[in-house]
């Protein structure tokens, strides 16, 4: 599957510190569930890079 495919996979996703010091992204569907850990500094990251694609997507929107 690619970025631009659409698809009608409901999931749920839920973030948060762990209690090992790692950041998490868990990803639940009827199908997965996956857990993602990350170094805080790579969730920075993550995070630096969806707020670039939020940008992205408003300025492809208009």
């Amino acid at each position: 599957m690619s970025i631009n495919k659409p698809s009608d996979i409901a999931a749920n996703l839920q973030i948060g510190p762990t209690s090992l010091g790692m950041v998490r992204i868990f990803v639940e569907s009827d199908e997965v569930n996956l857990p993602l850990d990350f170094e805080p500094d790579e969730a920075d990251e993550i995070a630096e890079e969806l707020k670039a694609a939020a940008a992205q997507a408003r300025a492809m929107a208009k």
